[in-house]
């Protein structure tokens, strides 16, 4: 009887998947070299949030099961010497600064602002305008270690 195959979702760091079809006697660096040729040496594989190093290893040891996710990270290519021709891009462009990274540094700094001018300035801040302030404060740091905690 012919081996039953298995579906795995591979899943990438962008949250991109791919389904693949396997058997489960099939070892790691054969499902590496058949869904990343060539790239066999810069995928790593992560299954229940452990690397997978051993290439030998077969899926079945695993215990992967149908539809089971296995994590994939691609590093970028090793430096090779570049071939004689005419010259490429040099890799990718610098991201932009976009407004979107710079508007929780932008609240901090306002918070900031407005603590010292409490401080400074107690006659001026009624006790909702501080109890405002401080709940204000507390939001800012929550969204910051969410952000931030990755």
């Amino acid at each position: 009887p012919a081996e039953p195959t298995l579906v795995l979702r591979l899943k990438f760091l962008n949250d991109t998947e791919r389904l693949a079809r396997v058997r489960p006697g099939d070892t790691v660096g054969a499902l590496k070299r058949t869904y990343f040729p060539g790239q066999e040496q810069q995928v790593r594989l992560i299954y229940q949030g452990q690397l997978l190093r051993d290439d030998a290893q077969s899926l079945a040891g695993l215990h992967l099961g149908h539809l089971s996710v296995l994590h994939c990270h691609l590093s970028p290519p090793s430096a090779a010497p570049a071939a004689p021709g005419p010259p490429g891009p040099r890799g990718p462009a610098p991201a932009a600064l976009g407004v979107g990274s710079l508007a929780l540094p932008l609240f901090v700094l306002l918070l900031a602002l407005l603590w010292y001018l409490q401080l400074q300035h107690r006659h001026v801040f009624t006790a909702t305008a501080t109890t405002c302030l401080a709940g204000l404060t507390l939001l800012v740091t929550f969204v910051a270690f969410a952000m931030y905690r990755r």
